[in-house]
């Protein structure tokens, strides 16, 4: 998968590009499966709400078959490739959760930031991909971007050990006023198996979901081989110091893997 000159304009304007239905409804069940079972076992990647629901998964493409196909799946490496210049290694891979009623905010920041300032990435040479495993509506927490934010470089922030779960690096109010005012704030909403991709400059938010809607969504950080971290200050498992090239699997990974549990389905109601 490449993308268009058109979609390449579109990225460097806005800051991010929206591919809708990237994934079909088997592929995205074979993920959500995978999801459930890392939500309901206890390993140190999963961390959780104060109120005891699954925040966010690390790393799952280190442990999961079906996240390591999607963590080399060319629809993702692909257009990153592109857009990087480059061979790619995996920074960061995260299922984040926003559980129904329970789902906390992520407040507004920008990723390069806390690379930089954590893990000693040196330029902003990364990105990230987000792929949708539920439907994402207004309803549900959306992700929040200010267009066109990326173009500002690294932004003045504090690090914000309080507001929920996992510290980050964060922007204050002025500051997010003053950029939305500048370049609007949009939330990009659509059906399970649409994908995002995103500057890690783009400033960006997500509200906490009061809905009684489920919203998963896969976030990978895909970072230029050349511009791998230098400190290793997080965990491996949250910023990863494995920096070789990620070579892509085959296309139909994930649509095997949701046929082959098919059959075992229909072996078993055979039985």
């Amino acid at each position: 998968m490449q993308l268009s000159a058109e979609q390449l304009a579109e990225f460097d304007d806005q800051g991010y590009l929206f591919l809708p239905s990237l994934f079909s409804a088997e592929e995205i069940a074979v993920l959500n499966t995978a999801a459930a079972d890392i939500y309901e076992s206890d390993r140190q990647e999963v961390w959780r709400e104060t109120s005891g629901v699954a925040r966010t998964a690390f790393a799952a493409h280190t442990y999961n078959d079906a996240h390591a196909c999607l963590g080399a799946h060319p629809r993702l490496i692909n257009p990153v490739e592109q857009l990087l210049d480059g061979k790619l290694y995996m920074h960061q891979y995260k299922i984040n959760a926003k559980a129904p009623f329970d789902g906390d905010v992520w407040q507004w920041h920008q990723d390069f930031g806390t690379w930089h300032r954590d893990d000693g990435m040196p330029e902003p040479r990364a990105m990230n991909i987000a792929v949708f495993l539920d439907d994402v509506t207004a309803a549900n927490g959306p992700l929040l971007f200010i267009p066109k934010s990326h173009r500002l470089g690294v932004i003045d922030a504090g690090h914000d050990l309080e507001t929920t779960s996992y510290p980050l690096w964060t922007l204050d109010r002025e500051m997010v006023s003053k950029l939305a005012d500048e370049g609007g704030c949009v939330a990009p909403t659509g059906p399970a198996g649409s994908m995002l991709m995103f500057s890690s400059l783009l400033v960006h938010a997500s509200p906490a979901n009061i809905s009684p809607l489920p919203r998963t969504i896969v976030y990978l950080s895909l970072c230029h081989v050349d511009n791998h971290i230098t400190l290793h200050n997080r965990p491996e498992w949250i910023a990863h110091r494995d920096f070789t090239p990620i070579e892509a699997m085959a296309d139909d990974c994930l649509q095997a893997m949701a046929q082959a549990r098919q059959a075992d389905q229909a072996t078993v109601a055979a039985e």
